[in-house]
């Protein structure tokens, strides 16, 4: 499978899950509105129809221009579609009613090592210097023997996180975040949400589903002191309770009230912002 194809199942995996969306064109619509909007960038529905059909369907490859290769590695949590192409394919596959295998794909060849080790997952980026097959044929290495070797090598050991303080932020001990416990929940530390691998971390914060795009993008605006009309209007949106404003970046419910955000016009985000010339008109 090719690196681009695997890029647009992402692409319109995860827009699925954000969307809720299950047509190709629903999807394909969802996508449209989402680049334009969060990422400044324009790729019509119909665009990302022909890419899905293409690719996904058709099994076809079609030619995309590396800047919007780039952005569409960029929705799906990476920096660019050369740091896409550099993580290795990842597979879960069961194996019996209690044991369960991850699959990488490495260097075309594919090795298998228990999930149950730690119930970990384990990550491993690319290194072009690093010939994966041909190490652990020349030293007999066996699959859990190369792993661990390559932990050493890389510094790659982190376990669970634990919450430490009243805000919610996760301590870790460890070299490297290469591996972690599989982290299907989240929580609202006041400022953004965090994952977590617990249901339950405690009375006073409210463990939900793992919401990636929400992870990624919905946070609080902790200075108020650097919006502006011009870096604020149409990017941002609002909530206010009590006459007090809390600005967001994303649409959707205010964690802390759960009161409906609305979007932030010129006049409060001069009002409650950085920007506050002398205004009478009520909002």
């Amino acid at each position: 499978m090719s690196k681009r194809k695997l890029l647009i199942q992402a692409v319109f995996e995860q827009a699925k899950k954000e969307s809720g969306r299950d047509t190709k064109s629903g999807i394909a619509s969802y996508l449209w509105t989402y680049f334009e909007e969060h990422l400044n960038y324009i790729i019509s529905d119909k665009t990302f129809i022909r890419y899905y059909e293409a690719f996904l369907e058709n099994d076809k490859e079609v030619n995309i221009n590396p800047d919007r290769l780039d952005k569409l590695s960029q929705y799906v949590g990476y920096n660019s579609f050369k740091d896409f192409n550099y993580t290795f394919e990842k597979k879960i596959e069961k194996e019996g009613d209690s044991t369960t295998s991850v699959r990488f794909l490495l260097d075309g060849e594919e090795i298998s090592v228990p999930e149950k080790i730690f119930q970990i997952i384990i990550k491993i980026s690319n290194n072009s210097n690093f010939n994966v097959p041909d190490f652990v044929k020349k030293n007999g290495l066996g699959v859990i023997e190369f792993v661990f070797v390559v932990l050493l090598v890389t510094g790659g050991l982190v376990f669970s996180n634990k919450i430490d303080d009243k805000k919610g932020k996760e301590n870790t001990f460890g070299i490297a975040s290469f591996i972690s416990p599989a982290k299907n929940y989240m929580y609202w530390n006041g400022d953004k949400f965090v994952e977590t691998d617990s249901s339950y971390i405690g009375p006073e914060f409210e463990v939900v589903a793992r919401n990636e795009h929400k992870i990624r993008h919905f946070k609080r605006i902790t200075r108020k002191d650097t919006m502006n009309v011009e870096n604020s209007i149409g990017k941002t949106w609002y909530s206010k309770v009590n006459g007090k404003v809390e600005f967001f970046t994303m649409d959707g419910t205010d964690p802390d009230n759960k009161k409906e955000l609305k979007r932030a016009t010129e006049y409060i985000i001069r009002k409650y912002s950085g920007e506050r010339p002398e205004l009478n008109k009520e909002d």
